[in-house]
């Protein structure tokens, strides 16, 4: 099964953790990653992810984050196919960034689309080419299927 993360997603261990609601989206989100690294799960990689990566201030969070695509097993960069489904996405509410997101996710035919971002996830509840899902509620899926 093959999972794409997006920033806000790579960059929740970051955040701050006082809330329980983002404590346990770092567990769930570093769990995946534990199951990437197992070769369990397979991670696709995009251009976007570097792009909004490297406008990251913070190296050390920018280096941590850059270490996934090594592990990633498959890379999309720009294409015009991936831009047409942003033009779609785009026209049913989604910021750009997360357009191309999702467009690249699609193209590198992910599973799943993982991201912490309400506004993302309430945009795209219903959207039927990848399952949009936070990292928690994805967990509890993946488990159930056990």
């Amino acid at each position: 099964m093959r999972v794409y993360l997006d920033n806000c997603c790579f960059n929740r261990p970051f955040d701050d953790q006082s809330l329980l609601s983002v404590r346990l989206e770092t567990e769930a989100k570093l769990g995946i990653q534990e199951q990437i690294k197992s070769g369990r799960f397979s991670l696709g990689w995009s251009y976007i992810l570097d792009f909004e990566n490297n406008a990251n201030p913070f190296p050390e969070k920018r280096i941590e984050i850059q270490r996934w695509k090594d592990v990633a097993d498959l890379f999309v960069n720009e294409t015009e196919e991936i831009l047409q489904k942003m033009n779609e996405l785009t026209a049913i509410g989604l910021k750009s960034l997360d357009a191309l997101h999702v467009a690249c996710a699609c193209s590198l035919q992910c599973q799943y689309f993982l991201t912490v971002d309400k506004g993302l996830l309430k945009k795209t509840k219903e959207y039927p080419e990848i399952k949009i899902i936070n990292p928690v509620n994805f967990i509890i899926e993946w488990d159930t299927k056990q």
